[in-house]
């Protein structure tokens, strides 16, 4: 690599903002009119493979950023960057600026599409990895390069992408869809919509997030009548943005709707303003609609006629819930683990006695390493903390399964269920194994005075 010196300062909301002057090229897909991409839904996020300068690797499909960004790549030794040279990056959260690189002229493959002029940035800082957080490699973030030259249609259900060239797609007549306008601001897509909070409706801008999963921010602004402090509420760390962490409250709003879609009941999230300081710049920007709402939907992205359509899928009437233990986990490094190996017998002909009983004085072991699961937040005042667990606890296992036989989405998924339902915990913590029970409970049982 070699290292141009000049700074930049970007202080852009969520991940960044830039001037578009730069020629970022554009994607194709050579001798077709249209590709399908199978991606992964981890905790309502969309996880695609893409390639980058031969190097494959995985990306997290983020409508709130404009352009990719790249990091995790201490294990990609044989990806070359072209062109760099260094800026710096804001995001969510309270913290300072990140330092990065800018590179230019860099080939991007997603399934059959291609662009061979892609600009990206590389962030080298090791606290900005969504792996922990997902359970599965993730290496960056894509958005605004990825939609801006196709129609792009998300099935959620089937968890299947379809890029359309926009010369040839035909939208086909749909009674049950729903078409809005988008607006743009840093080449990020803004909708609007009504949230009734108590007996008061109120219209919202809000920018499309596929990045976050949760499924709805609201800014607190009481001149405008949006606060949580009318409804039961908790505090809670909302998530990590690019230049720190994120906390604020957690609360559900009575309704949420979109045209003639209308959702009750819904999960909202109102980040602390020291965390937005810079996404509340935007103007008449009133929050964020995320994956745990879009999910409900089949999706059709059309960011060049500035129009997103919306059909309700299968998904649409599910219960909002939320983690009611007041456990964070993340997937952090490995464990040594021996398990025991059930060992086949055999007759003279070489077949398998399986369903015969046999006795055994030698037991078989096998060791390897294994996921460690471990705390890194710990609620208030939760279940978790009341019955004595800690950051850093290592999961072991949860309601007599191993931790390690399940995905980490599995083991927070325990965590969403019915109010009174058992979690019985065994964590590792130091030389020690531990033994922990405690029952979910009903987060708004208490309500919090606002100061």
């Amino acid at each position: 690599m070699i290292f141009n010196r000049k700074f930049l300062v970007l202080t852009s909301l969520f991940i960044l903002s830039v001037m578009f002057s730069f020629g970022q090229g554009s994607f194709d897909i050579p001798g077709k009119q249209k590709d399908k991409i199978r991606f992964q839904l981890i905790n309502n996020l969309i996880v695609i493979p893409v390639e980058i300068n031969g190097v494959e690797l995985s990306f997290l499909l983020d409508t709130g950023v404009s352009k990719p960004i790249l990091f995790n790549i201490t294990n990609t030794d044989s990806l070359q960057m072209n062109n760099v040279e260094t800026i710096f990056l804001r995001g969510l959260g309270g913290g300072e600026t990140v330092r990065a690189l800018r590179s230019k002229k860099n080939f991007l493959k997603i399934g059959n599409a291609v662009n061979v002029n892609q600009e990206l940035y590389v962030v080298f800082d090791q606290e900005i990895n969504f792996t922990p957080m997902l359970g599965v490699p993730v290496h960056g973030i894509l958005g605004y390069s990825f939609f801006k030259d196709f129609i792009v249609e998300i099935n959620y259900r089937s968890k299947i992408i379809k890029l359309n060239r926009r010369a040839s797609y035909t939208y086909k007549s749909c009674e049950k869809c729903e078409t809005f306008n988008l607006t743009f601001h840093n080449n990020k897509p803004y909708i609007k919509g009504e949230v009734t909070l108590g007996q008061v409706k109120l219209p919202v801008k809000l920018l499309i997030d596929t990045g976050s999963s949760d499924a709805l921010w609201l800014f607190e602004d009481p001149k405008y009548g949006i606060s949580a402090s009318n409804n039961k509420y908790f505090r809670d760390f909302l998530g990590r943005g690019l230049s720190g962490s994120v906390h604020g409250k957690r609360s559900k709003i009575k309704a949420f709707e979109l045209k003639n879609f209308k959702l009750m009941d819904v999960n909202t999230a109102f980040p602390d303003s020291s965390a937005i300081h810079h996404a509340k710049q935007i103007e008449e920007r009133n929050g964020s609609l995320s994956s745990e709402i879009l999910r409900r939907f089949d999706i059709i992205f059309d960011y060049q006629g500035a129009k997103l359509t919306l059909k309700k899928n299968s998904n649409f009437k599910d219960e909002f819930r939320y983690n009611r233990s007041g456990i964070v986990l993340e997937q952090r490094g490995f464990r040594l683990v021996r398990e025991t190996v059930k060992n086949k017998t055999f007759d003279n002909y070489g077949r398998s006695n399986e369903d015969n009983v046999t006795i055994s004085t030698v037991q078989s072991y096998r060791v390897g390493l294994k996921p460690a699961f471990t705390i890194v937040e710990v609620r208030e005042n939760s279940p978790a903390e009341k019955a004595g667990l800690l950051k850093d606890d290592i999961v072991i296992s949860i309601n007599g399964k191993q931790s390690y036989e399940l995905k980490l989405q599995e083991v927070t998924n325990y965590f969403r269920g019915k109010v009174g339902k058992a979690i019985r915990l065994k964590v590792e913590r130091g030389n020690e194994i531990l033994s922990m029970e405690f029952q979910l409970e009903d987060v708004f049982k208490k309500k919090e005075l606002p100061n």
